[in-house]
């Protein structure tokens, strides 16, 4: 035995009469009495039949192919589990006026974003991450302002994709129309006319049944349909929402009108109200008369900028009277057998309704006669459904020989594309585990002794995006990180190595706090002496406990995202100020800098050195969730009542016991 190891084994002896972190459940050379119920907690654990090579993994290294040649093309790729939804009980008001209470479900897709990106030479290739129980991606193809999407299977960790145009219709000369849709359930989405397919485009502040657009300012606007009843608006080009002021009302119809740039609402009550849209301050209301129903509905202005009313009593054509109201004239007849919600017309001047039902139909409608047909949905012939509620319509129309492509840092990303346009150096981001998601690496930090796998001695939320140029290239690396839990009496330390890259690949690191003297830099930012990259982010747990961080790396050169491998990439910490003593994820490799090869003799639980225990239980695990951690001294398993059946089946049964499903945790047995 190295004088090394006895002097650790001595320290770690003394330290665990003494340190916070210590555990009755060491197998200890002396005698000691234990408690029955942490006696039971390590027995229960430690007797877990784990299969051999299990490496505890909840994520799985996906190779994305994309092929498209199509010029000015963007794909936005996301984590997809059609399962995934939640639900809660809101009070609102309805599209006639009601004030009800009732379920609203949503959807989380689109926070689950992982990468966007344009193809290169063609093609996209990216390596991402997605948790092991995640067995479909969702792909959304942006083609200038005209969004298509597909669901594809996750098959030998692979998603091949090649787009095919397919669609044999066409839209009037020089024009393309796009439908976007709005319901009460907060989701904005796109129908395509020429075939009728959904595509979501993004989450609402607010469930609404109006939407409005400003087709110069390319911009949408729409009323919430609950107080304060916010007036918002939607950028088209940056997809960013706003509000504009609370309106104090609402309702079910909105229109724009490109003649006076003014919003024209309508209530349940037969009143027209005029609103300007930049303020969001009523102008003006104005009565309608002759309505048959004043419920639901919408309001739409033709292209000679007449305007035209619907409501559950049909279409009605409204004109401005001597008298300044509004007279309604009927055109269509009393007897739909559906209710309009929704109301727009398209550049070959036909107009658009839809109907009211949690999945909604498609009808075109003639202005003259009345005369209608279903278009798409479930009453339409031969059409898929389209499988949401319609609340409201608008059009946005792109007119090709008018419509800039404007690439102001010249990387031949256009704007509307690129999420850095004025940086020609950087163009997209890749987000680990998503945009809007975070993941956590828990570690028990008595390596190579058994630990009580409460992993909260070191607990780092983390959140890895990769900034791209326009070639996919990774030109920097940022962690966004939070030390979330210090369940240790050790002064630990936190990095990550890249297996795959020299330290002299890094340009710089910046967001490092490093106060205590035992990590030695490079200039660039590096740890010195060691093969390949590594960064300490810091030496302290406990000094950054609770503090968000940013740790920020830049590349001398680009680097292509397969060579640059997969996110968190390795992770480890440096136990109690000593170099030598790293813990990192089960069977991972240590850096140059530590020393696993000696042999510790009495309780050590690590013989060959590899990160997981002569049982198969691990020192540390990643988890690609935010994690809670159990509270001190309570076994993983005791606080994830699912954990046991995953690592015993070697993670194909309950892949994901860390989620807050029903019966998933206990909460009592978990830190705040």
């Amino acid at each position: 035995m190295t004088t090394k190891n006895t002097l650790y084994l001595f320290i770690f002896l003394l330290s665990i009469l003494t340190a916070s972190c210590s555990k009755n459940e060491f197998e200890e050379p002396q005698t000691e009495a234990v408690e029955p119920e942490e006696e039971t907690t390590e027995l229960q654990i430690t007797q877990l039949v784990i299969p051999t090579d299990f490496d505890f993994a909840t994520q799985q290294n996906i190779t994305v192919t994309i092929n498209d040649a199509s010029p000015y093309v963007r794909y936005d790729l996301y984590a997809y589990n059609d399962t995934d939804e939640e639900s809660e009980e809101v009070t609102f008001e309805n599209e006639i006026g009601e004030t009800v209470t009732g379920t609203e479900w949503q959807f989380d897709l689109l926070n689950r974003l992982v990468f966007s990106a344009v193809p290169y030479n063609g093609k996209i290739e990216k390596q991402i991450v997605l948790p092991t129980y995640y067995t479909k991606v969702y792909i959304r193809r942006k083609e200038q302002n005209k969004y298509s999407s597909e669901v594809l299977s996750v098959v030998n960790n692979r998603i091949d994709y090649t787009h095919v145009n397919s669609s044999g219709k066409t839209a009037k000369a020089g024009v393309t129309d796009f439908l976007y849709c709005v319901n009460g359930g907060g989701e904005l989405f796109q129908v395509d006319p020429l075939d009728g397919s959904y595509t979501p485009l993004s989450t609402m502040p607010m469930g609404s049944y109006t939407a409005a657009i400003d087709q110069e300012n390319k911009v949408l606007y729409s009323i919430g349909k609950s107080s304060p009843f916010p007036l918002m608006k939607y950028d088209i080009v940056t997809e960013e929402w706003s509000t504009v002021n609370d309106l104090g009302y609402g309702g079910p119809r909105l229109a724009y009108n490109d003649e006076d740039r003014l919003l024209y609402f309508s209530d349940n009550s037969g009143i027209l109200k005029i609103i300007d849209p930049i303020e969001g301050v009523t102008l003006s209301s104005w009565e309608i008369t002759g309505l048959d129903n004043t419920g639901g509905g919408d309001l739409a202005f033709d292209p000679e900028g007449t305007i035209f009313m619907c409501t559950f009593s049909g279409l009605y054509e409204l004109a401005l009277t001597d008298d300044s109201f509004y007279s309604a004239t009927r055109i269509s007849a009393d007897n739909l057998p559906f209710n309009p919600t929704s109301m727009t017309f398209d550049s070959n001047d036909e107009l658009w309704l839809a109907t009211s039902s949690s999945d909604s139909d498609l009808i075109i409608m003639d202005t003259q006669t009345g005369g209608w047909e279903y278009r798409y949905g479930v009453n339409a012939t031969g059409s898929e459904p389209i499988g949401r509620a319609i609340n409201d319509l608008a059009t946005f129309r792109v007119f090709s020989e008018d419509d800039k492509l404007i690439d102001t840092d010249g990387d031949g990303i256009v704007d509307g594309d690129d999420e850095f346009p004025d940086d020609a150096d950087k163009a997209f981001e890749s987000y680990t585990p998503s945009k809007y998601g975070n993941g956590t690496l828990a570690f028990e930090d008595l390596w190579p002794f058994q630990g009580d796998y409460d992993f909260n001695d070191v607990a780092v939320n983390y959140k890895v995006i990769a900034v791209e140029n326009a070639a996919n290239e990774v030109v920097q690396v940022d962690f966004e990180i939070t030390s979330k839990a210090n369940g240790a009496g050790f002064t630990n330390a936190f990095g990550i190595e890249f297996e795959n890259l020299s330290p002299s690949i890094i340009a710089s690191v910046t967001g490092q706090v490093l106060n205590e003297g035992y990590i030695d830099l490079n200039d660039n930012g590096t740890e010195a002496d060691q093969e390949n990259a590594v960064v300490i982010f810091y030496d302290n747990n406990y000094s950054v406990l609770k503090q968000d961080l940013v740790i920020s790396i830049k590349f001398t050169e680009p680097i292509e995202s397969g060579k640059l491998g997969t996110a968190p990439f390795n992770p480890f910490i440096i136990v109690d100020k000593d170099r030598e003593v790293e813990v990192h994820l089960p069977y991972a490799k240590p850096t140059s800098l530590a020393n696993n090869s000696g042999v510790i003799e009495g309780n050590n639980k690590d013989t060959d050195k590899n990160y997981v225990t002569d049982t198969g239980l691990p020192w540390a695990i990643n988890v690609v969730h935010d994690f809670k951690v159990p509270t001190e001294k309570t076994a993983v398993n005791k606080a994830y009542n699912h954990f046991d059946t995953w690592a015993t089946s070697g993670g194909v049964d309950k892949a994901d016991w860390y989620k807050d499903s029903a019966g998933y945790r206990n909460a009592s047995k978990l830190a705040d």
